[in-house]
């Protein structure tokens, strides 16, 4: 099976012929047909996360596919032969970038029927991340106030329509060229951070999503209203990060001196900081599907590669300029 991988870190993405996937009784063997690619394919091939998902080398890379069912475990039920699914694999069952990849069933859903194979590739990792965010950790409310940093990406494009959904108030930011686009997604309230500080313009806000972290993050803390919540997802991670992966006790330490500086900071402000990694579901997947077959959210596809061109692709991830997401597809 052709496939791309890293065989170590810090090195180049390589294509290799990999053994077939393991299928389990309860995963399902994916034809893939489309990849979304992530700035977490880049930061697992140059090792940033290697302390907390430790790759046995060589790894397939690849967090979000689209594709058909040509396979089921035993005891697989609520999927069959030629169903079109997507999903995004657990951290510890990556490996998009291939030929075919076996998926527990728990993490996948059907696709939605709207979308083409490459649209649906592109929305597992963001649309969890910004459900995780907003619905489970944020609990946005109608009427709410919510900042989400950098709109017109694969994160942002997808946080803005779900918050608007929810019945929030939206104000993001994004570059001179991105406003009339990210206004067009349902923002009520866009700063370009070229040319302006949104800590000078927003206050009293009840949630912050942050995607850029560092002294973007410690500027969120001063919009949040009194007992408001910025959740990062560039990090740094905190204690409770830490506990949910299972960390060794030095690990537990290590994040803790990470997060302390600026968990300290938002005590003081009277708001709370919360790193998510996201994780993979089915379940809220299939909410996902539903409020796009419902018209509710659409993905942006803003390129799309061949899978011959896996290896240019994840190399423009640090380029940038890609509104919405970048999709492999193999149809």
């Amino acid at each position: 099976m052709r496939a791309f991988v890293i065989t170590q870190y810090q090195g180049p993405l390589q294509e290799a012929d990999v053994p077939e996937p393991v299928v389990g009784e309860h995963d399902v063997l994916v034809q893939v047909r489309a990849a979304g690619l992530n700035m977490l394919d880049e930061k697992i091939r140059t090792g940033e996360f290697k302390q907390i998902l430790p790759y046995q080398l060589p790894q397939i890379l690849g967090n979000d596919v689209a594709g058909t069912v040509i396979g089921v475990g035993a005891k697989v039920q609520g999927f069959r032969l030629g169903d079109e699914v997507y999903a995004r694999p657990d951290k510890d069952r990556i490996g998009a970038f291939a030929e075919r990849i076996a998926v527990a069933q728990a993490d996948l859903a059907l696709k939605p029927a709207s979308l083409s194979f490459e649209e649906a590739a592109s929305l597992p990792l963001v649309a969890l991340t910004a459900w995780q965010s907003l619905v489970e950790r944020g609990n946005l409310q109608p009427g709410q106030r919510v900042l989400i940093h950098g709109g017109a990406g694969g994160v942002g494009t997808i946080a803005i329509q779900l918050a608007k959904h929810l019945g929030a108030t939206v104000a993001t930011t994004v570059s001179t060229g991105n406003v009339d686009f990210v206004r067009a997604l349902g923002a009520d309230v866009v700063v370009d951070y070229r040319s302006q500080d949104f800590e000078q313009l927003l206050d009293g806000y009840d949630l912050v999503l942050d995607s850029l972290g560092g002294k973007n993050l410690e500027k969120s803390l001063r919009v949040l209203r009194p007992g408001g919540k910025a959740i990062g997802i560039a990090g740094p991670p905190d204690t409770a990060f830490a506990r949910e992966l299972g960390a060794n006790p030095i690990l537990r330490l290590v994040t803790a001196a990470l997060s302390s500086r600026i968990r300290r900071q938002a005590r003081r402000l009277g708001v709370t900081y919360e790193f998510l990694f996201m994780r993979a579901s089915g379940d809220q997947l299939r909410h996902i599907t539903d409020l796009v077959d419902a018209g509710a959210l659409r993905p942006v596809v803003g390129r799309v590669f061949d899978f011959d061109q896996t290896v240019q692709a994840v190399q423009s991830l640090d380029k940038g300029g890609i509104r919405g997401k970048a999709v492999i597809s193999r149809a």
